[in-house]
């Protein structure tokens, strides 16, 4: 049986204009939101732009021991320019938050999943918009974990 590491781990849900943000308890068994950053795209190409910086600075603040970044995979399974998007995005991570790893995840259907759960919830339009970003970061960082814990 493998050892599962203790430890805080961050879910991300990388967006064209918003940065889901979810994190795990120390024992790894539930997600929840933490936190929507808003995305930086006016930093200098040589510069971490602000939401990077701001993860970084959860990251620190929550010792995590692993990012967990959603990679939108499409239906049929390939990777489309969005994943593209992403894995850049989750390149820049890496070299913000070393030595803490990050690992890419199949988030297909994460930010429907999170909808529908919302408005199930009654939570829909403005008010959904504002925290959708964070539960498809649970979402994936949930399904994460579950998968994770499947192994050992």
């Amino acid at each position: 049986m493998v050892e599962f590491e203790r430890g805080v781990r961050i879910g991300v849900d990388v967006g064209q204009v918003r940065v889901g943000v979810s994190r795990s308890d120390p024992d790894g068994i539930l997600a929840t939101p933490l936190v929507t950053l808003a995305r930086d795209l006016t930093a200098a190409p040589d510069a971490v732009p602000s939401d990077l910086a701001e993860l970084a600075a959860l990251v620190a603040e929550h010792e995590a021991v692993v990012v967990v970044v959603g990679l939108p995979v499409n239906l049929a399974g390939r990777h489309g320019p969005a994943a593209v998007h992403v894995k850049a995005y989750a390149d820049r991570l890496v070299d913000v938050i070393a030595p803490v790893p990050v690992t890419l995840t199949d988030e297909r259907m994460s930010t429907v999943v999170a909808s529908r759960r919302l408005a199930e919830r009654g939570v829909r339009g403005k008010r959904q918009r504002a925290v959708v970003d964070q539960a498809a970061a649970v979402e994936i960082l949930q399904s994460w974990l579950d998968a994770q814990r499947r192994r050992t």
